[in-house]
């Protein structure tokens, strides 16, 4: 038999379900709301795709004593997985010097996982970290190595990011300047000031300015302040 008390229960039960689902629903709208709006920041300072250049310095830890600072430049294209993380290509042209002993030039051709540390922001620390192919300017010796960076980038204009970087790279091998000496392979560094030139994500951008409008729309108290800033 349904008592009253039953009744009662059921009523309560089916009130507690749909608040629950209710709210869980409510939980994954913010959530997708803030997604949204994080990717957006990314689109409106950077891109799906970069072109890298840089010019700096770099210094060979080899055999010889008495290393120099060398003239060093790169060129590359990034391309974006994620906002967080980039799969990036670099060429690379600098010169390996000891006084009075060595100076030649080399090559090398980088490929790299990048990760951006904050990506929504103008600032952001990054690193980065892969294998390369290294060769002198004849290739008459070649090697691979593996080397990791760190720096710093800050978006000076829409599409445009300006970064300083250093870089450390290890050799797979003691021949770097044709001399073999110890017992440890040869390793250099390379530093540099240069650009990030973003491009691509227009569509993609657009896309996510409609869907925060729409946000805009129909919960305008809520999320005002947390969108106004991206569309100015």
């Amino acid at each position: 038999m349904i008592t009253k008390f039953h009744t009662i229960l059921f009523g309560v039960v089916m009130t507690l379900t749909s608040v629950s689902i209710s709210y869980s629903q409510e939980v994954t709208d913010e959530k997708s709301d803030k997604s949204n709006i994080r990717r957006f920041s990314f689109y409106n300072y950077r891109g799906s795709h970069a072109i890298d250049l840089a010019a700096g310095s770099a210094i060979a830890n080899a055999d010889y004593p008495d290393a120099e600072f060398e003239l060093y430049f790169r060129v590359g294209y990034k391309l974006h997985i994620t906002s967080h993380l980039n799969i990036n290509f670099i060429y690379n042209k600098y010169n390996v010097a000891f006084k009075e002993v060595y100076n030649e030039g080399y090559m090398s051709f980088d490929l790299n996982l990048e990760f951006l540390l904050s990506p929504y922001t103008k600032f952001t620390p990054y690193l980065y970290a892969g294998g390369g192919y290294n060769a002198n300017n004849y290739f008459d010796t070649t090697a691979t190595k593996a080397q990791g960076g760190f720096g710093f980038e800050y978006i000076v204009a829409e599409g445009v990011g300006l970064k300083l970087f250093g870089e450390y790279n290890y050799m797979f091998t003691d021949e770097l300047e044709g001399l073999i000496e110890g017992e440890s392979d040869d390793t250099f560094m390379r530093m540099g000031l240069g650009l990030n030139i973003y491009f691509g994500g227009n569509k993609k951008k657009e896309e996510l300015r409609k869907k925060l409008k729409t946000v805009i729309n129909s919960n305008p108290i809520l999320t005002y302040n947390k969108t106004q800033s991206l569309f100015l």
